[in-house]
């Protein structure tokens, strides 16, 4: 059931202490990007690494004078970790960059964004409310969403058939399920041990926040009703084996794996779709879409978008013509042009934009060949999953070193080393004295 991009899990990110008036503290830098005042047109340094967006740059290009972008594209995620810590100490941040939310609140910790709400505020309406939720922290405005992830289930419709099961419903359906499959050696979801992902998004999705602000503190809570229902979950699913152990550092065997049907379901948005396209060599056609499973009595709901792919290009505090910066990327999230660039899973990434009404994109954000037959009705899965997104998930200052630490936690219940509500009640105490470690006014 993994979520995240292998590459994207390994940075730690150094977290500035409390404000005495507010939750985080800002720190000056020189900036970047050519000086407004100077001759010919403002270019802004722009650092991302998806696919597509050197075409999204060469459009933004060719129909702008007055702006340019100059983009370097970053290896991965974690390079970009590594060059924007460097670039801020330096001086030399760029204007933009791309990144997804949950490095978001520390980046503003360490004063490497700018508050951009007074130049896009008026656009806000353009965006659906989950994915313009990514860019924000306290109220304020740091970056623009360029995609949404809306999640659904995939499954195998030949497997599932074979043995009488339908689409998990809830997932007292799924586990169910998975145990009717696992007399046929077959695992129902995979766990790699390296990626704590799945206990995040079922946690958010039953109602959980790790983080949540109060006052002028933040307030901690690993142990709260939604992440108990969750681990409940996860903990059955390890107890009676119902999943594959296959580690993403090998993404060839992950694929295989569902190509030659080992593992038949996978919680993923469209994104994710593309990877089993460019891997698959048996499964065409036998796949279908089903909403994501619910918690018994609950009304359809799936993670916040920024666990998957939901993305925002971010305007850096040291770029010295940030208005300009954020209007660029408004363009770049809101084109027609653009936004089609990016959602193609040929020509971009096959991410789901993140505009307010991104259902005529939907037809292109997923792969034919993959569904077969299930085509047509996987697109109103995906439709219906994007009004069903959360938009209240909070991530903490110090979520990268929290999420670090939870990864060891994770290979620990994955390898029955230890219980889901062990882990909840390590990173309970961690996070806490981390935060208080780091200067940050903590409650939990």
């Amino acid at each position: 059931m993994n979520f995240t991009s292998p590459r994207r899990r390994f940075a730690r990110a150094a977290v500035a202490g409390l404000a005495l008036t507010g939750l985080l503290s800002a720190c000056g830098g020189s900036d970047s990007g050519d000086d407004a005042k100077s001759s010919g047109p403002v270019t802004l340094p722009f650092w991302g690494w998806a696919n597509g967006q050197e075409a999204v740059v060469k459009a933004f290009n060719a129909s702008h004078k007055d702006v340019q972008l100059k983009y370097t594209k970053v290896t991965d995620q974690l390079t970009m970790q590594k060059q924007l810590t460097n670039a801020v100490k330096a001086g030399n941040a760029p204007c933009l960059l791309q990144n997804t939310g949950e490095y978001v609140t520390s980046w503003v910790s360490q004063g490497a964004l700018a508050d951009i709400t007074k130049y896009v505020e008026s656009s806000k309406d353009k965006f659906n409310p989950g994915s313009w939720a990514v860019g924000q922290v306290q109220g304020k405005v740091y970056g623009i969403p360029t995609s949404s992830a809306p999640a659904f289930t995939i499954y195998r419709t030949d497997v599932f058939e074979k043995y009488g099961l339908k689409a998990p419903a809830t997932w007292d359906d799924f586990i169910a399920a998975g145990k009717e499959l696992k007399k046929h050696d077959i695992k129902i979801t995979n766990y790699a041990g390296e990626d704590p992902s799945t206990l995040e998004v079922l946690a958010m999705q039953a109602g959980a926040h790790w983080y949540t602000i109060d006052g002028n503190s933040w307030k901690v809570d690993f142990q709260d009703e939604g992440t108990l229902k969750a681990a409940k979950v996860i903990q059955e699913i390890v107890d009676n084996d119902l999943n594959s152990k296959l580690s993403f550092a090998d993404y060839a065997a992950v694929q295989r794996n569902y190509d030659e049907a080992g593992t038949v379901t996978r919680q993923i948005s469209t994104w994710q779709m593309s990877g089993m396209v460019q891997n698959f060599t048996k499964s065409f056609g036998k796949w279908a879409l089903a909403p994501w499973p619910t918690f018994n009595g609950e009304a359809p709901k799936t993670p916040a978008g920024t666990n998957q792919s939901g993305g925002v290009t971010l305007v850096t505090e040291q770029c010295k013509n940030k208005e300009q910066a954020a209007q660029a990327a408004l363009w770049m999230s809101t084109d027609a042009g653009a936004v089609k660039t990016m959602a193609s899973p040929e020509t971009g990434s096959g991410v789901m934009p993140a505009v307010a009404d991104s259902s005529s994109y939907v037809p292109e954000a997923i792969p034919e060949k993959l569904l077969g037959k299930n085509y047509t009705p996987a697109q109103k899965v995906v439709t219906d999953s994007m009004a069903t997104i959360t938009d209240d998930w909070t991530f903490g200052p110090n979520w990268t070193a929290m999420f670090t630490e939870m990864q060891d936690e994770w290979a620990a219940v994955v390898g029955k080393k230890q219980k889901v509500t062990d882990l909840l009640a390590h990173m309970q105490e961690w996070t806490v004295n981390d935060l208080k470690q780091r200067g940050i006014s903590v409650k939990g």
